[in-house]
């Protein structure tokens, strides 16, 4: 049994694999909506509680895009709870049959190298990965499993945290509906923001389609997946456990 663990810029993701099923655990989120740590402090986010009932494991991998100073408090608390080393996985040249396009590869994030991982398994044809989270990240891997390259943007909610420190007059933010025609500054900052993503995605989506010349799988993931997908007018489908379960193919085949 392996312990996989999906750690972002805002929230932990775990789940336990025995080779043919992921278990998944409970979510952690550790940071803001404006990406600061809860506490301020990394070392006092408590994870002990996420694996205090779980059985032993032969091995754990950890995908982190998060801060140094949180990896380390997490292995920390792995390293109090378990007898195996804790294994971090970093975006190689190649792996699992993705060929990654960065001329620095471990500069691609690790959760966009995964991601590609799983679509490019469990999907026959092309894909393109919009990965909606912190950032709004956005990968096309082909059906041979050449990466074509991504894109990266802030995300609606960072980007609606940016107008607000930004931006002298724009006052308290009230929750509001997506529309086309806004009639307020918290709709228009609402439907600005997501519009904004919708309209990235389904460019980059069509843009794709040209260069693998037929229409690659549209696969969504991260925290505001839900929100965007019924955005999309382009077919789709959302995969919250992506990074997971591309991580579990990554550790399977020990990073080859």
């Amino acid at each position: 049994m392996k312990l996989l663990i999906d750690l972002g810029n805002s929230r932990l993701k775990w789940a336990l694999w025995d080779g043919a099923q992921l278990q998944r655990g409970a979510t952690l989120t550790h940071a803001r909506s404006d990406g600061e740590s809860a506490d301020g402090n990394a070392a006092a986010v408590d994870f002990s509680a996420l694996w205090k009932d779980l059985p032993a494991v032969n091995a754990i991998w950890v995908a982190s895009v998060a801060a140094s100073a949180l990896e380390q408090a997490l292995t920390r608390s792995l390293n109090a709870h378990f007898a195996v080393p804790v294994r971090y996985a970093r975006s190689p040249a190649t792996a699992c049959g993705v060929r990654n396009a960065y001329s620095a590869p471990a500069r691609l994030g690790i959760d966009r190298f995964l991601g590609m991982v799983a679509a490019h398994r469990e999907t026959a044809a092309p894909a393109v990965v919009a990965s909606c989270g912190t950032a709004l990240a956005l990968d096309a891997v082909g059906s041979d499993g050449r990466h074509l390259g991504g894109l990266i943007a802030p995300a609606p909610a960072l980007m609606r945290q940016a107008l607000l420190e930004n931006t002298a007059r724009l006052g308290e933010l009230t929750p509001a509906p997506i529309a086309d025609f806004a009639d307020t500054t918290a709709a228009a900052v609402e439907s600005g923001t997501w519009l904004a993503a919708v309209a990235l995605v389904e460019r980059f989506a069509r843009r794709a389609q040209a260069a693998f010349g037929m229409t690659p799988a549209l696969i969504l993931c991260g925290g505001g997946a839900r929100r965007l997908a019924p955005l999309l007018e382009l077919e789709h489908r959302h995969e919250a456990d992506l990074v997971l379960r591309g991580l579990a193919h990554f550790a399977d085949a020990d990073g080859r």
